[in-house]
């Protein structure tokens, strides 16, 4: 099984995602990433390359926003899989998420 790989790219405090983002690997990503290593102020979490993901991912983008908030800076979200967006309006989460348009 391929763990969801994270890859850090400075340019704009961008941070890109790659592979599945279920139950088996939201859990050590959410232990093993720190999106706030740089100094800026805000961060864009670019899905466009997640290939599968559960309501874990969900869960994942809520504690990366209340880590935001904990430290005074601002998380975006662009181009989360079409099931994600569907997970989220489910659950009523879809208006809380600062997404970011896709260029």
């Amino acid at each position: 099984m391929s763990e969801a790989k994270v890859e850090l790219t400075y340019e704009g405090d961008r941070v890109v995602l790659s592979g599945p983002l279920t139950f088996d690997t939201v859990s050590s990503l959410s232990r093993e990433v720190n999106l706030f290593q740089n100094s800026g102020s805000s961060v864009t979490v670019d899905f466009a390359g997640v290939s599968r993901a559960d309501s874990a991912a969900l869960a994942l983008l809520l504690d990366w926003m209340r880590q935001a908030s904990a430290k005074g800076r601002r998380v975006e979200f662009s181009n989360l899989p079409e099931n994600m967006l569907a997970l989220a309006k489910v659950s009523g989460i879809d208006e809380l998420l600062p997404l970011r348009s896709s260029n």
